[in-house]
């Protein structure tokens, strides 16, 4: 996925060109022309329209609308899942148990989170790519922003921090893994490289993201003990001056560490949108053959009324499941952690997921790494800061203390990302590390809490 067109990755500059003239494909990668440099996730779930039956349609209202409801309704290989979303309204509406909400709500989270990626696309084709681009760095993981800010609405902190966690954490160590892990396989007797410089940046932003984490939890484990020392001096119950026992000092750190991510997030913006014009001259790839054209589908403001319509079921669908969480966790035996560390992200971002495992099978290795770093990326300095702030606004405390299990978690990924990719190839078995690593995590949070636990 590229800054351009897709849904997760600000980060990918340097995607395959075709092959053929390099003048000519500069040109191309330019224009609002869809080529192999731009192909995405959406491309390949998506199905191709026969509309030979709706041009038959004698009036021009009728043909236009019945052709969106083609495009954007069953031009997805997910549209068998487009039933849950009404199923989840019925059985909330009428009192089924809360697990089966829960669950219908999931499925229909997996379609409409695919489609807001293919509508923000086509309205990239319309505004030009640099509009795009940063429609689809703000958008890219709308989901997970809907998801964090209604949960925060109910002031369900732990499930906004678990969700938010367990989607970098998926795409660093999940989606990273099953790639290189599968890819390797099916090009044993290739070699497999990727540019270092995307995996190098991705990676620096995300210790930046971990910092950030990492000094509210010592910060508070900091005063904790100063003001455990000054009760065991005096042997009363007593504060030490300088420890807030509402924990603001906490909260003013994370907050002024969210405003920090944000400008490093907007700052690695407009690196890319002015580095990657001369970049992508640089680099083609003279073995890519499956050389692919697209133009839109569907109109400008088609798409964008399409993309308010599937937010909003996204926004309802998000109610049910934030709301319901609790019950499921309780009917299926599982804790709360466990859930919105590993079920959620898995399930809601599956159709992204297949993405960058196929283009791992077609040795693609530079667009894997921008779907499942870009969008790791894109959650730790961009929709966990935004989370923090909105929460501000709302008047309600959200810090960036994870918690020690959450954030050793989130620093030894990071880290094993990062050795993962520091030499710029790939084989299976650094495929299988990474997915050990997270069944390990995985493991680790399904043992740690009492079914009830949240």
């Amino acid at each position: 996925m590229s800054l351009i067109t897709t849904k997760a990755s600000p980060s990918l500059s340097l995607i395959e060109n075709g092959g053929g003239s390099d003048k000519r494909t500069a040109e191309l990668s330019r224009s609002n022309r869809r080529t192999v440099q731009n192909l995405s996730a959406t491309s390949l779930m998506r199905n191709r329209s026969d509309l030979k039956l709706i041009s038959r349609v004698r009036w021009e209202f009728m043909r236009r609308m019945l052709t969106n409801l083609q495009e954007v309704l069953l031009g997805t290989k997910l549209f068998l899942l487009f039933p849950a979303v009404p199923l989840a309204v019925v059985a909330h509406r009428y009192g089924c148990p809360r697990a089966w909400v829960f669950a219908l709500s999931l499925l229909g989270l997996i379609p409409l989170a695919e489609r807001i990626s293919f509508l923000t696309e086509q309205i990239a084709f319309h505004t030009g790519p640099t509009v795009g681009g940063l429609m689809n760095a703000t958008c890219g993981n709308a989901t997970e922003m809907i998801i964090a800010i209604l949960a925060v609405g109910q002031r369900k902190m732990r499930i906004v921090k678990l969700s938010l966690l367990g989607s970098i954490l998926s795409n660093l160590l999940f989606v990273l893994g099953t790639s290189l892990f599968f890819g390797g396989l099916s090009n044993l007797r290739k070699h497999q490289s990727f540019d270092r410089r995307q995996g190098d940046m991705n990676c620096i932003l995300l210790f930046l993201a971990l910092l950030c984490h990492t000094l509210p939890m010592i910060l508070r484990f900091a005063t904790e003990a100063a003001g455990g020392s000054a009760t065991n001096a005096t042997n009363v119950l007593v504060v030490h001056p300088t420890r807030n026992e509402d924990g603001s000092d906490v909260l003013v750190l994370s907050r002024a560490s969210s405003f920090l991510m944000l400008f490093a997030y907007l700052a690695f913006l407009i690196f890319h949108l002015f580095s990657s014009k001369e970049e992508e001259e640089d680099v083609y790839d003279d073995n890519v053959s499956d050389k692919e054209e697209e133009e839109a589908v569907i109109g400008m403001w088609s798409a964008i009324l399409w993309l308010i319509t599937m937010t909003l079921l996204v926004a309802l669908l998000s109610d049910y499941l934030v709301s319901t969480i609790q019950d499921a966790a309780d009917s299926w035996g599982l804790s709360v952690a466990f859930i919105g560390i590993i079920l959620l992200p898995i399930v809601g971002n599956a159709a992204e997921h297949a993405g960058a495992v196929i283009f791992a099978f077609r040795n693609k290795l530079d667009i894997t790494l921008g779907i499942a770093l870009g969008s790791a990326t894109q959650i730790a300095l961009f929709v966990v800061p935004v989370t923090v702030l909105v929460a501000w606004a709302l008047g309600i405390e959200m810090d960036l203390n994870f918690n020690l299990l959450e954030t050793a978690c989130l620093a030894l990924s990071i880290l094993v990302t990062s050795f993962t990719l520091q030499d710029g190839t790939s084989n299976y078995m650094k495929g299988l590390v990474l997915l050990l690593c997270y069944i390990v995590i995985a493991v680790c949070f399904f043992v740690s809490n009492s079914p009830s636990g949240n």
